[in-house]
């Protein structure tokens, strides 16, 4: 997994979006703009992604443990098979995304959208 520096992040989304693996533990991404972005399995367990826009994402397989997801934009966007393990989704819009197979465990979601999200019966939503 490839660790980006500020710099090169700044670089990517400017020309691609293409953030497939990388590792962004960590990082502050609060309001940035990743709309469209391929996060395929990323790591961004403890990013602070609060306010951002993440529409349309692919996220498939990211790892988001820990992450502050709170007012982020998810609108449609494919979140299937990622661990948000205790991430922080308050006032999210996650409006038609798709969850299949999401790991949700202690996860908080006060006053998050759900209208329309895909596939919430296959969640986990709870550790054993």
């Amino acid at each position: 997994m490839k660790t980006l520096t500020l710099a090169e992040l700044s670089e990517t989304l400017r020309v691609q979006a293409n953030l497939s693996g990388v590792n962004l533990s960590g990082a502050n991404l609060s309001w940035v703009n990743l709309f469209g972005a391929n996060l395929y399995g990323a790591d961004l367990s403890g990013a602070d992604l609060s306010g951002a826009t993440l529409t349309w994402a692919t996220l498939t397989w990211a790892k988001l443990t820990g992450a502050n997801l709170s007012g982020a934009k998810l609108t449609g966007a494919n979140l299937s098979w990622a661990n948000l393990t205790g991430a922080n989704l308050s006032g999210a819009n996650l409006s038609g995304a798709n969850l299949t197979g999401a790991d949700l465990s202690g996860a908080t979601l006060t006053e998050a959208n759900l209208t329309g999200a895909k596939s919430l019966e296959t969640v986990r939503w709870q550790s054993f």
